[in-house]
């Protein structure tokens, strides 16, 4: 490769990384936020469950087959002679949706990585290839996926919290409540997880399973867990005198290993799905710069994948705290019952969502997942200051990420040239 080749490659991979560790700082602060606010988690226990289940998530599960143009928001025919110019639209792409993140980060605000791309994306194709180039249809999805998702899980979240409220802790017997009840939230939550590791896991590897012997398989597994903790739980109740026994701080206590559950669960899901973010628009430049064309699919290769959950994981550790504190403290106080409610509400809202291919932010779920539970508790719970600031970066995220695209775009391409 030439001088200029070589410099386009070494940039675009730090901006890869730079996008990873923005993804690991912003969005997996938003699944282990829960998880720390509520004290199920330490900030050191949440990093070690990111490191394993993020890094899992994206190296294993991640796809390895994803669109040159996130999300088909751009014609990738208006590049075919010029497959140069896609590569300076995507090195810009990286490096606004990072930067903007960054600036989410610093104030605390948890915003969408996949729309802070696709504005980013949206950016340069329009400075590339004109106002013509874009989907607009697939953006007026996202724009109203502004009102879908926060509401979607707000409400999932404020249902199964209101259930557990009423049928555990303000049982007439709590215990008994406690030991019939948990055990059937531990088998769904087990048995999700069982699917996506064992049919996109086990796919992934080209270890052929159908979806009926994934169902079985995760079900089996499910249903074992389920047992186990039937058990644990009345082992732990016989063990203690019943009459000096905190059964709400008991309760409480349950809870923090099934939202724990809930928070593996979720940053396996965001690891396999995010993570393409990040290395979806390094591999397309790896690709053009490789082949000289503009394909419509990139391969993946294992080891851009491996860096890109690297540097989320890195990114939680250092800089992840400030949206941490954001989910887990600011908008609402959380005990392991009202985590376990908004995480648990969110992933299933994530994940019937995905299945009925309904653009969905995980973020703006998972946000809407706490607030419902803030508002099950009363409204005077929320900290309606914190709502509005975090609806209100939800909103520039995409013009902002555009704009900033343009510019580098104009940028790239003036200082590497045009072909």
């Amino acid at each position: 490769m030439d001088p200029i080749t070589i410099t386009i490659v070494i940039t675009a991979t730090v901006f890869c990384i730079y996008m990873a560790w923005n993804i690991g700082a912003n969005d997996v602060a938003n699944a282990m936020g829960t998880s720390v606010g509520s004290k199920a988690l330490t900030i050191k226990g949440a990093i070690l469950v990111a490191a394993i289940f993020e890094f899992s998530g994206a190296v294993f599960i991640g796809s390895r087959v994803t669109d040159t143009i996130r999300r088909g928001m751009v014609d990738t025919t208006i590049f075919v002679g010029e497959p140069m110019t896609l590569v300076y639209g995507m090195m810009a792409a990286l490096l606004a949706a990072a930067i903007w993140l960054n600036i989410a980060t610093k104030y605390g605000l948890p915003v969408s990585t996949t729309h802070s791309i696709v504005g980013a994306v949206t950016g340069f194709g329009i400075i590339a290839g004109g106002f013509g180039a874009i989907s607009w249809g697939t953006m007026a999805k996202i724009v109203s996926s502004w009102a879908v998702s926060p509401l979607s899980g707000g409400i999932m979240a404020f249902i199964l919290f209101n259930f557990v409220n009423k049928k555990i802790i303000n049982a007439d017997d709590p215990l008994k409540a406690l030991t019939l009840y948990v055990p059937i939230l531990v088998f769904i939550v087990i048995t999700i997880i069982g699917i996506a590791v064992f049919y996109e896991g086990l796919a992934s590897i080209d270890l052929a399973i159908t979806f009926w012997q994934t169902l079985a398989l995760a079900g089996g597994t499910g249903i074992a867990v389920s047992l186990w903790t039937m058990n644990f739980i009345n082992k732990v109740i016989a063990r203690r005198d019943p009459e000096t026994l905190d059964r709400f701080n008991f309760i409480e206590y349950i809870f923090k290993y099934l939202q724990i559950l809930t928070a593996c669960y979720v940053a396996l899901a965001h690891g396999s799905n995010d993570v393409a973010n990040a290395v979806g628009p390094f591999a397309a430049i790896i690709s053009i710069v490789q082949t000289g064309s503009v394909l419509g699919k990139t391969e993946v290769p294992i080891w851009i994948l491996a860096m890109g959950g690297i540097g989320i994981v890195v990114g939680l550790a250092t800089y992840g705290y400030k949206v941490i504190e954001t989910i887990g403290r600011k908008i609402t106080e959380l005990t392991p019952s009202r985590g376990f409610s908004a995480e648990f509400g969110a992933a299933t809202t994530v994940l019937i969502a995905s299945k009925l291919g309904i653009p969905i932010s995980t973020t703006h779920t998972l946000v809407g997942a706490v607030i419902g539970v803030g508002f099950a508790r009363g409204i005077s719970a929320l900290d309606f200051r914190v709502v509005r600031n975090i609806f209100s970066s939800w909103f520039i995220t995409l013009p902002a990420t555009m704009i900033i695209s343009m510019i580098l775009f104009l940028i790239f391409r003036f200082v590497f040239g045009t072909s």
